[in-house]
């Protein structure tokens, strides 16, 4: 039997992500590979982890991408930070707060969960009086802007009310790094993590993270090893860590970390307000034209993320078989509910090069016409 090669079609990618990648980002990808300890692939390093420090607006030394997707960047965070015993305060609001809960678990930890609704933020209120009564707490953990809902969390806020009680920060930007106002060293986030496949455009993968100086110190101090070889901060910083000479720990992922580099550069040349203010811009022409087919958001529109479109499904509307037609006639792919919100709303993406006028023409009137 011959197996021919794999063409995938072409589509349009407006759901949760990934989301679409730009053409740059593609060409870089099938630049030739070199080695992972080429000192010309050692220089790029220095630049990704410069180019990641400017999209998390940090000076943080340990700023890198960890080599595998998202979730590996949130367990990155948690194995390094979390030892057994700890009571770690967990902020759930949607499906990726509750991957945080089973995180502090499996390292041990003892997870005190702070509950909110689907489509409503965290209530700062209810975390601070959650560590008025646990004032053991360790760490608190958040979602700035959870995927599963499209809600955006005033991280700032909950930061601010952590360090009050003592407390380290882990913070999801998976979906916001790039498509929203961002400031880790001003808002004094301890650890995040974040993807490459959402605002930043770039392919699955990789997972940008970076760690201030109370959380390396915390790392420095643990008693206990950390319980993932692959992920233990201590042994990735031999190879990430700064100057030219780099121990080996794994083999890189090259290619990918050339579309990394590119996507980092493209943003660098938009500039980061303006990329932020692209999402917003596209955001409100696709909540127009949404409003006159009559789709509601689930979220109020204070906490609304532009990236992230979680809408109802109007009454009487058959969810697969309008994705499944969205995506068979018009190459256009939008996402289905997760959790709570499984068949009861779809997550609409406007992220990075997906954030442009003709997607959200294409978008609406492809909707239009199945309904």
């Amino acid at each position: 039997m011959h197996t021919p090669s794999f063409h995938p079609p072409a589509r349009v990618l407006m759901g949760p992500g990934p989301s679409d990648v730009h053409p740059r980002i593609l060409e870089a990808l099938a630049r030739p590979t070199i080695g992972h300890l080429d000192p010309r692939f050692v220089a790029m390093m220095e630049e990704v982890k410069q180019l990641l420090q400017y999209a998390f607006q940090t000076a943080n030394p340990l700023t890198f991408p960890v080599s595998a997707p998202g979730s590996a960047g949130m367990e990155t965070c948690f194995v390094n930070l979390v030892e057994p015993g700890e009571k770690v305060v967990v902020c759930r609001n949607g499906v990726f707060g509750g991957r945080m809960v089973e995180n502090v678990a499996r390292c041990g930890g003892v997870p005190v969960v702070v509950d909110d609704p689907w489509g409503r933020p965290v209530d700062p209120q209810r975390l601070e009086d959650t560590l008025e009564a646990h004032p053991d707490a360790r760490i608190v953990a958040f979602v700035h802007a959870e995927t599963s809902t499209g809600v955006r969390s005033d991280a700032r806020t909950l930061v601010d009310i952590a360090h009050r009680h003592d407390c380290l920060t882990i913070v999801d930007a998976v979906t916001s790094l790039g498509g929203i106002e961002l400031r880790v060293d001003e808002w004094g986030i301890d650890a995040i993590y974040s993807g490459t496949q959402k605002c930043l455009s770039c392919v699955p993968g990789l997972s940008p993270v970076s760690f201030g100086e109370r959380a390396v110190e915390k790392i420095r101090q643990r008693r206990h090893k950390v319980q993932s070889w692959f992920l233990d901060l201590n042994l990735v910083m031999g190879y990430w860590g700064s100057g030219a000479k780099r121990s080996y720990h794994h083999t890189a992922p090259v290619n990918s970390l050339y579309a990394l580099h590119e996507a980092l550069v493209l943003l660098q040349e938009e500039g980061l307000e303006n990329a932020w203010e692209r999402h917003w811009r596209h955001h409100h022409a696709l909540r127009e034209g949404l409003a006159g087919l009559g789709i509601e958001y689930v979220v109020d529109e204070a906490h609304r993320l532009p990236q992230l479109n979680a809408v109802r499904i109007p009454d009487g509307v058959d969810d697969a078989a309008v994705r499944r037609r969205l995506l068979e006639e018009y190459g256009l792919e939008i996402g289905a509910g997760l959790g709570d919100f499984a068949g009861q709303v779809w997550r609409i993406g406007l992220m990075g090069h997906a954030a442009n006028a003709r997607n959200v023409l294409l978008c609406l009137s492809a909707l239009r016409a199945v309904l």
